[in-house]
This record gives C-alpha cells, structure tokens and sequence, in this order.
C-alpha cells in the first residue's frame, strides 16, 4: 500500500491508515498512539518545508511580474490572494487543534512535544462537532470553511478553461461529499473521518489537511509560473468534431447538426465561420459551446465541412479547424411493407405487420387499408382481414422538407384451413383400448399453421359400430357414449365425426369442418 512510484506524502498517508487500522485491532496501543504522532510530526515538518518552497514560488512570480508585466502581472495577482485564502484556511484549520488540545489539556512538553500516548480520548470532537448523528453548529462551521475555501480558490481561477484540470483537482482533494462504507451504511464526510476517532488520530488528519492547503497553493503557483503539477487545460489539445443529426440527407435537403469540441469544453467561441461564411455566434452557438449549423446540402454523393471555431485564451485568438463530412442520398420512392408471419393475411385473427418507410421515422409515416390499426411499437400494426379474397395497405411519408412520398402493397386474404379431430392428442387412425377411448378427450388442433390459436372443442359425435350413434357435448364421453364402446369389439372402428370447435375468444369466426378421428379397438 505504501510502495510503487508513489510520492512520499501519498505513502506517509498510506502508512496513517494502516496504523489505524493496526490500532482498532491492538485496542489502541500505546505504540499505534505514538506511531501516529510520528505522523504528526512528519506532517508538521512537511508543513514548514512546503510554506518555504511556497514563498520561494511566489517570490518568483513576483520577480517575473516586474519583468513581464503583461504575461505574469495577472497570475501574480491571482497567486497572491490564493496565499491569502489558503494562510486564512491554514490558521483556521490550527485554530481546531487548539480546540482539541485545550478540550482534553493536552500540554507540550518545553520542547514543544506532545505526550502522544496520553491522547486517547475519543469523546472531545464527539462533543464538539457532533449531537447524536447530526453535526453542532461548531460541525457544521467545519463543513462550511472547508467548501468556503474551494469556493475561494475557484473564484480566483474564474472561468479560464485552462484551469479546469486544478478545480478538478482541488474539489477531489477537499471533498466533503457523504460516504458509503463497506457495510453500506451512509455517514456524513464529517461523521466518517472524525467521530469517535482518539485524539492524535484526529489532530493528525487536521494536520493532513493543512498539508493538502499547502500542496493545493504550491500546485497553483506552479500554474501560474507555467509548470503542469496540475495540468493546464489548454484549447489547442481540443478537436472540433462535427454531430449531424442524422448520417444521410436527401437532395435538396439543409444539413443539420452541431460542431462542438472533442472534450465538450463549455467555452463560449468569439468566431465561427463555416463553408466561407461567418455564423452569428449569439444565434448558433449554446450555452454547452455547441454550435447549430444549417446550411443547403449539395448533390447525391459526400461532401466535406469547412470551417474554423475561433476562441480567445490567455487573451490572444486561438484558431480550431472543423474537419467533418456528411453523405446525401436520393429521396425514397419505395416503403418497407412485409407481414411478420407470411406473404398473406388470414381472416379470423390478428395479423401482426411492420411497416415503415426508408429514412423516415415513425412518427411520419402514416398506413391504411381496411382493417388496418396501429399497434404498440415503432411500425408495428395489427391486420384483421377483411370478407374478399385481397386487401390493398397503402403508406404515406411526410419528408423533412413537408413533401410527401406514397406507396401501397396487396395481400391475399385466407381462411384459417380446416382443424384436425384428436382424442388423447392423437389423429387420423389410431389403436387404442376401449378404456382409453372412455376417458380419453376428444379436441381439434391446427396442423403447421403460422399462428398458434387456442382451439377449444364444444360437442361431437361418436358411432360405435351396431350402436346408434351418440351426440356428445363438451370434450368428453357421457355416460350413453361409454355404453356403447363397452359394447364395442376388438377390431372395431369407432368414428369419431361431426366434430365442433371454434377460436378461443373468437365465438365469431366460424372453423371449416374438423376432420374425423378413427379408434380401432385394441382389446
């Protein structure tokens, strides 16, 4: 955790948190105690060092100020109110350790070190900053100071896009967001990283913060100066990238779409001018930095974009070529009609079909024909077929550019064919015991239909051979039809005729003529 090509400050914060963690399982030892005033301490020193280094920096800034004015007089005066903001903060963060020492009097001894071990308390913070699970006014206070500072900070910086990387940067770096732990339990970032902490462990994260003010006031001297510790955001590392509303356009159609930079920068351009002609920038141009074009296409075929996004950095003009291509097509003349079960419609249930219109969406492409009804889904309709033998579906588009184009397609029109008789699930002749032929149920099906339709059977007919033939309502035997197969010999054909049956649902359509089923009896 505290090795690889990590700097030494990240692996001295490393190294904090596993102490923490060796001291919630060693009941917060003496040694983890003085381990993390050691942290402390390195913090303290790195501290002092960094305030040197950063006066070295701001002392440099001056001098090339002096030299030239006109390039570093802006970010000296921008680097010295961020050293006041950042000192402001820095001193207040000292005055909570205050706080804490004087709460558990806690005293140095006269070589000013404190008595690590003897910091243990974890009930000082708790009382200060916290009521149960909300925080104090004092807590609240903390929170507030800490986005006051980001807030500072970003309000120095402005709105140079050059800058975004270090507001990135510093809104990590001082993130009050709340935290979910490993037990998916949400705490505020206050309650989290100070509540119920010893003493020296939150002393020492108080001490880390003053580090990060450091770190955050010497990365931005460093952009001021020029160096990238947080790297500037510069325009010219951007591409204007070329968003058509659509990939193909008819002849005679206008382009439509947007230029917007690679990385979508939000910076609002001072020039845009596209195929020769400048575009008015307040009518074009959004408040994300996008930029509406609208201009004639050219014939059938591609063709190329040309322009240039200008924007002003570091108060010069910065020139950003926009490279894009688009591709016209003819106008269609023709739609897409098919139905989604076959090349016909059948009478007596719901058709399902997809019609649309090549490069036209949806919403303006309009279907009729008799029985015809749109459903739920993009092109999606229902055909109930018609009495005659066809049925003629004819489509309008409505283009981008209102014109219309029309097209139409005739489908046959079927009956659903004639179901086959069953008893037991078998057809046709079949062999069966004269107890099977009792109980058995008698129903009728579509074989090798496109649609599976529920088919319920309402009475047949049963002839027993030297029986009178039995009317049977319903699927199965009544008592009159089991007397006469009780009779019924080995041998026998027992027919099975006159089947009835209808659509489940559909008491309306009438079925054409079951066919028969044949028993012959097997004992």
């Amino acid at each position: 955790m505290a090795g690889g090509k990590l700097s030494a400050r990240q692996k001295m914060i490393n190294l904090m948190y596993l102490v923490f963690i060796a001291m919630m399982a060693m009941n917060m030892s003496k040694e983890v105690l003085s381990a993390f005033g050691l942290m402390d301490a390195k913090f303290a020193e790195s501290n002092v060092v960094a305030t040197e280094k950063n006066g070295a920096l701001l002392a440099d800034l001056e001098r090339k100020a002096d030299e030239k004015k006109e390039e570093f007089a802006v970010p000296f005066n921008k680097a010295t109110q961020v050293n006041a903001v950042s000192d402001k903060f820095y001193k207040y963060i000292g005055t909570l350790k205050q706080d804490l020492l004087r709460e558990g009097n806690y005293k140095a001894d006269e070589n000013g070190k404190l008595d690590f071990e003897a910091m243990d308390k974890t009930d000082i913070l708790d009382e200060m900053w916290f009521t149960g699970d909300r925080e104090t006014k004092k807590g609240q206070e903390v929170i507030a100071k800490i986005e006051q500072y980001k807030a500072d900070i970003k309000e120095i910086l402005g709105t140079d896009v050059k800058y975004k990387k270090a507001i990135e940067r510093l809104d990590k770096r001082f993130s009050t967001q709340q935290v979910t732990t490993k037990e998916g339990i949400k705490k505020s970032w206050l309650n989290y990283h100070f509540q119920g902490f010893p003493a020296i462990a939150s002393y020492t994260k108080l001490t880390a913060m003053q580090n990060d003010v450091k770190m955050t006031e010497a990365n931005m001297f460093n952009l001021f100066l020029g160096n990238s510790l947080d790297e500037a955001v510069s325009l010219k590392k951007y591409q204007a990238i070329v968003l058509a509303d659509k990939s193909a356009f008819f002849a005679g159609e206008k382009f439509q779409g947007k230029v917007v930079l690679g990385k979508y920068a939000n910076v609002t351009p001072t020039k845009l001018s596209v195929q020769g002609q400048e575009i008015n920038i307040s009518e074009a141009v959004d408040s994300t930095g996008a930029a509406t074009l609208d201009f004639n296409v050219g014939n059938v075929g591609e063709h190329e974009i040309d322009g240039k996004f200008t924007f002003l950095e570091d108060g010069k003009p910065l020139e950003i070529d926009i490279k894009g291509n688009y591709v016209v097509v003819p106008r269609p003349n023709s739609a897409t009609i098919s139905a989604d079960k076959m090349n016909v419609v059948y009478r007596g249930v719901d058709n399902p079909m997809t019609i649309s219109f090549a490069g036209v969406p949806d919403n303006k492409v309009q279907a009729t024909g008799t029985g015809l009804s749109k459903a739920s889904g993009q092109g999606k309709y229902i055909m109930k077929a018609p009495t005659g033998r066809e049925v003629t579906i004819n489509v309008t588009a409505t283009l981008d550019d209102g014109s219309k184009a029309t097209d139409s397609k005739t489908f046959r029109i079927k009956d659903i064919p004639a179901p086959t008789g069953m008893i037991s699930g078998q057809t046709g002749v079949v062999k069966l015991p004269k107890r099977n032929v009792e109980v058995g149920t008698v129903g009728a099906k579509l074989d090798d239909f496109v649609f599976d339709l529920p088919i319920e059977t309402t009475s047949f007919k049963i002839k027993v051979p030297g029986q009178p033939t039995v009317n049977v309502a319903g699927t199965k035997m009544n008592s009159q039809a089991k007397a006469a197969i009780k009779r019924a010999r080995r041998g026998d054909n027992i027919t099975i005729f006159d089947i009835k049956a209808r659509i489940t649902g559909n008491a309306s359509y009438r079925l054409k003529n079951v066919s028969p089923v044949v028993v012959e009896v097997t004992n």
